[in-house]
């Protein structure tokens, strides 16, 4: 370049007359540039994509109010059925009323990308047509498990390079592992401390963890550090 400079000073590098100068250095040169514009065009253009993406599809954190509820929801919602929530988590996810407070209640501790992750999954395992499936399976992947991904979920490093490998040719149960370790994310973090939230108490008509109010007996089971199932001690 420097030679070029002294044989040719009149010359600054604007785009239209580096092109020029590559086309002096030879067809190799002007291959090596072209194919550096093209990179540098496709990771700006996937920048683009993500950022779209985030803002189409994810409900992110910004933009919710930690405060924020769904009266209209919680108002339909009877003191019985709330009641009945607490016997179990699965209990809970049976319902849409209770899907909905619980996703209320996790917004406002900034992880609802829990919830929202493993209802993805159940819907992604109810598809049939590949072609759906493939894409269904990217838009998981791209939104809730590539690192740095708008709604990153916490999950092992195995794990998530175990989806990573599976996009090629996802299956059915190319995210059970994922979403079985979130499951128990929300079963044992997230889910007791809804039962003492103002939200829940409020829709049980309870005052605070102190106050009296009969409930049927549990029927959940905890599991114990080997796998095994054990039953809940019963509560009234």
């Amino acid at each position: 370049m420097e030679t070029l400079l002294l044989l040719f000073p009149q010359f600054s590098f604007t785009a239209q007359k580096e092109e020029v100068y590559f086309r002096m250095l030879g067809p190799g040169a002007t291959q090596a540039a072209k194919m550096k514009e093209d990179s540098s065009r496709q990771k700006d253009k996937e920048r683009t994509s993500r950022l779209s993406l985030f803002l189409a599809k994810s409900g992110s954190h910004e933009n919710v109010s930690p405060h924020k509820t769904t009266n209209s929801t919680a108002n339909n919602v009877s003191p019985e059925l709330a009641l009945r929530w607490s016997d179990s988590f699965e209990e809970l996810l049976s319902h849409s009323d209770g899907v909905e407070v619980f996703s209320q209640f996790l917004r406002k501790e900034f992880s609802e990308e829990n919830i929202e992750f493993w209802l993805a999954c159940e819907e992604f395992k109810t598809i049939d047509s590949r072609t759906k499936m493939l894409s269904k399976a990217k838009y998981i992947y791209t939104v809730f498990c590539e690192t740095d991904s708008p709604k990153e979920i916490n999950i092992d490093y195995n794990t998530r390079m175990a989806i990573q490998r599976s996009m090629a040719k996802p299956t059915k149960g190319c995210f059970e592992a994922a979403q079985q370790q979130v499951y128990n994310l929300m079963k044992k973090d997230s889910y007791p401390r809804f039962l003492l939230s103002d939200t829940y108490l409020h829709l049980t008509r309870r005052r605070g963890p102190g106050a009296t109010m009969f409930r049927r007996r549990s029927r959940s089971c905890v599991f114990n550090e080997r796998g095994e199932a054990a039953a809940e001690p019963s509560a009234w």
